[in-house]
């Protein structure tokens, strides 16, 4: 389980005229965001994100709401409302499609245009509706509204939800940037007309409620990229996140001020970059961006290269280079330039890439040496302008781990909302808004649902542990051969092991003890093979974790002859 909550039973049905809110993923984490709205028996979903693994998590590709609670209820689904385009927000799409291909997918065109190439990878052909900021469209019985937000992608909208039983702002991932590069700021005018018109309940972004002040404005980091562009003595690699058109932006222009090419590494980059470019977000300046194949025929000190890869994810491309697992020799005299904050849970995983560029003779310029990035998040003194613009009735923090939904909810408090209106929810918990009060009235069953190679689901924690074991502990296999009337040992026991220190050779001292408790149990009968082959296990076990200090993975194989 994600977030088990054995203090709460299942909730009852639905009083009539509520609004139900169940978040599926987001609540006590920072990803796979998504929030199920619930009146009269119909479904709307904002956002479906997926969450990326960390290191407790081998082999893990991806980690997906759990669409448990609503997978019986697929036809009462009236829309899928996607807020932007970031993966933490539509990359799960794909995976409740398969479900039900036609449930409509709502968003900007940039969003839509993003998820649309996620889908035809997955070979489904999904219905869309585009919206724009202003913009008002019905949904079964929810109205919903589009309102500009600024956020580190965009055409991010926030949604204002009407319905009979009560009205919901939901923000999405938003900031306040008085100086947009794009000229789009949050619409505060749209959010104090729907506060006149009354909101319900509020579901605010909390990633940045315990960062005091203002979020930087994207312009202020322009100097110091210009700057790593004047020093820079030979190529300058760039990694950030794929989707991060403002970022990207940012670079193509500091490489025409300062006569350099661009050419763009990895899949996911290209794709993106070319259809922000193609619907008019990204705006490459002629000349400036050539095919990553053609780079030899320019001089290192033209070239720049934008990858990803930004929060060290092992088979990203800058992960590859710091490895030396990439067509791309990163050396003496390179510059890279980690244009990204970090994702909570990253550290070490981005730590490990610049330990190792900086080994191979780069320059490492990043967040912590520089001012390269900014966030896309409200920090708390733009939460606080919202909550006295915007005047909720209630208010539920969202987006975000427990640290921040607390923070978010003092904000909320210190503002003037009732302690008691404020709804402090994670994975799971659902919350009931009757009669303009919002309650927490239960919670559903809500895991985590791994994607693991091709399969869906099928990736559980107990795997997970072996996994771990086999990793940090090693794996020891022990086979015995014993006579099938008597259980008494004739051959073996041969053991191996993988993942020690020791030499081999000091199993030799644990054969006589499993003899000897194999022995034992034969005396008193034991003969079943599945029987035998615990006694095995519990005395090498035993051994190991008394002389080695280990508790490995161990599998004994009982033979009868």
């Amino acid at each position: 389980m994600s977030h088990p909550h054995p203090d709460l039973a299942s909730p009852p049905p639905l009083e009539p005229g509520a609004v139900r809110v169940v978040a599926l993923g987001g609540l006590g984490e920072v990803g796979r965001n998504m929030t199920v709205i619930e009146h009269e028996g119909q479904l709307l979903v904002v956002d479906c994100g997926v969450l990326f693994p960390e290191d407790h998590q081998p082999g893990v590709d991806l980690i997906l709401p759990d669409f448990e609670y609503i997978l019986d209820r697929l036809d009462d689904i009236q829309a899928i409302v996607l807020t932007h385009g970031h993966e933490d927000h539509i990359g799960a799409v794909p995976y409740l499609l398969r479900h039900k291909p036609d449930i409509p997918l709502v968003g900007s065109m940039l969003t839509l245009a993003l998820i649309e190439a996620k889908l035809k990878e997955h070979r489904i052909k999904p219905f869309t509706l585009g919206v724009k900021e202003g913009g008002r469209e019905s949904f079964g019985v929810f109205d919903c509204e589009f309102i500009a937000v600024n956020h580190s992608i965009p055409d991010a909208l926030a949604v204002f939800v009407r319905t009979a039983g009560g009205t919901l702002l939901h923000t999405g991932d938003f900031k306040m940037d008085q100086l947009p590069l794009d000229k789009r700021l949050t619409d505060l005018r749209a959010f104090a007309r729907v506060g006149e018109e009354g909101v319900d309940l509020f579901l605010t972004d909390s990633t940045n409620a315990e960062v005091p002040g203002f979020t930087t404005p994207e312009r202020e980091i322009a100097p110091a990229i210009d700057t790593v562009f004047r020093t820079a003595q030979r190529r300058i690699i760039v990694a950030c996140f794929s989707s991060h058109v403002h970022r990207v932006q940012q670079v193509l222009d500091a490489a025409e001020r300062n006569g350099r090419k661009v050419a763009m590494v990895g899949r996911s980059m290209v794709r993106n970059m070319g259809i922000a470019a193609d619907l008019g977000y990204l705006h490459v300046p002629d000349g400036v961006l050539v095919d990553v194949k053609k780079l030899d025929t320019f001089p290192d000190d033209e070239i720049v290269l934008i990858c990803t890869g930004s929060q060290g994810e092992p088979m990203a491309a800058l992960s590859r280079m710091a490895n030396r697992d990439h067509r791309i020799d990163v050396g003496d005299g390179d510059t890279v330039l980690l244009a990204s904050s970090l994702i909570p849970g990253n550290e070490n995983a981005v730590y490990r890439v610049i330990n190792g560029l900086m080994r191979l003779g780069a320059d490492v310029v990043h967040k912590g040496n520089a001012k390269v990035h900014v966030s896309g998040h409200a920090s708390a003194g733009e939460l606080l302008y919202c909550y006295n613009i915007v005047k909720p009735r209630n208010v539920m923090p969202v987006h975000g781990e427990w640290r921040h939904l607390v923070a978010n909810a003092d904000l909320a408090m210190q503002t003037g909302v009732d302690p008691d209106h404020v709804v402090l929810a994670e994975d799971g918990v659902v919350a009931d808004l009757v009669d303009g009060r919002a309650r927490i009235v239960g919670s559903v069953p809500c895991g985590y649902v791994y994607v693991d190679g091709s399969s869906v689901g099928g990736a559980t924690e107990d795997l997970l542990k072996d996994r771990r074991i086999l990793r940090d502990e090693g794996f020891i296999s022990v086979t015995i051969v014993v006579d099938s009337s008597t259980g008494k040992v004739i051959a073996g026991p041969e053991i191996t092991a993988r993942g020690f220190a020791e030499d081999d050779e000091i199993f030799t001292q644990v054969k006589p003890t499993i003899i000897a408790a194999l022995d034992e149990a034969a005396s008193k009968g034991t003969t079943d093979t599945h029987q035998l082959q615990r006694v095995v296990r519990r005395a090498i076990g035993g051994w190991v974790g008394g002389k080695i200090r280990r508790r490995p993975m161990i599998i004994p194989v009982v033979i009868e002859a």
